[in-house]
């Protein structure tokens, strides 16, 4: 069974930035991809950003392009999701996932494992 613990989550102005981490449990981190997805209160979870098994591949969603970033320290079983220019639109809890795959997908269902979710409000 495989852990997600993620942190880094908080409340900053519109503007600033924040970085999340997520630790993961097991020898399997290096093998598939991570991600990172969002749930905004009254909406749907949806998928924010993601990154391949060696770091060299990612995805995002194009509200985030240019100012969210994601990362991985397969050494430490961690991915990073580094978040600049936060807007208030930006406030939802974030999970943390494990793809079922090496390549990286956007679709719920291709993850198999989620964390507990950390919130980040982003204040106007």
């Amino acid at each position: 069974q495989v852990q997600l613990v993620e942190s880094g989550g908080g409340l900053v102005q519109a503007g600033g930035s924040l970085r999340l981490s997520c630790a993961a449990s097991g020898r399997t981190f290096n093998i598939y991809a991570m991600g990172w997805f969002r749930q905004a209160p009254g909406k749907e979870r949806e998928f924010v950003i993601a990154i391949d098994r060696s770091g060299a591949s990612t995805r995002y969603t194009d509200s985030v392009k240019g100012r969210f970033t994601i990362s991985r320290d397969n050494t430490k079983n961690t991915v990073y999701l580094q978040m600049n220019s936060l807007k208030p639109e930006d406030t939802a809890v974030y999970y943390c996932a494990r793809a079922r795959t090496t390549w990286v997908p956007t679709v719920e269902n291709d993850y198999a494992y989620w964390g507990q979710g950390t919130q980040v409000t982003v204040s106007s």
